[in-house]
């Protein structure tokens, strides 16, 4: 008598990994799409500090503080980028999106250095 099912698979269980593959696709896709968008979140807040910290350096060596922090961004993220100066330099960047519905969501730094007179 020879066997029938060689691989140990019951039967009517062929291609039930295919399918349930199938079913977790999406949660998948959704899952990486969700951590990419929080990888933009963190590069863009990561990129506000940055600029931040180089207004107020400009400004101790008398040079615009505005300016200096907007050439401190990425290119990608100079668009729709809030500087403001006051109480030291405030940098507010515009998360991009990965989806074009999702909302505007604007993450920020604000920096400050004083002149120590030597």
């Amino acid at each position: 008598m020879a066997r029938a099912r060689s691989r140990g698979v019951a039967a009517g269980e062929e291609g039930t990994a295919s399918v349930e593959l199938i079913a977790v696709l999406p949660f998948l896709l959704l899952a990486l799409l969700v951590a990419a968008q929080i990888a933009l979140a963190g590069h863009a807040l990561w990129s506000a500090s940055v600029a931040a910290r180089a207004g107020p350096r400009a400004a101790l060596v008398v040079r615009d503080a505005t300016a200096a922090a907007r050439r401190a961004l990425p290119p990608s993220l100079r668009d729709g980028t809030k500087v403001e100066e006051g109480d030291g330099v405030a940098v507010r960047v515009p998360v991009p999106a990965l989806l074009p519905r999702l909302p505007e969501v604007l993450v920020g730094a604000r920096s400050r250095l004083e002149a120590d007179g030597g």
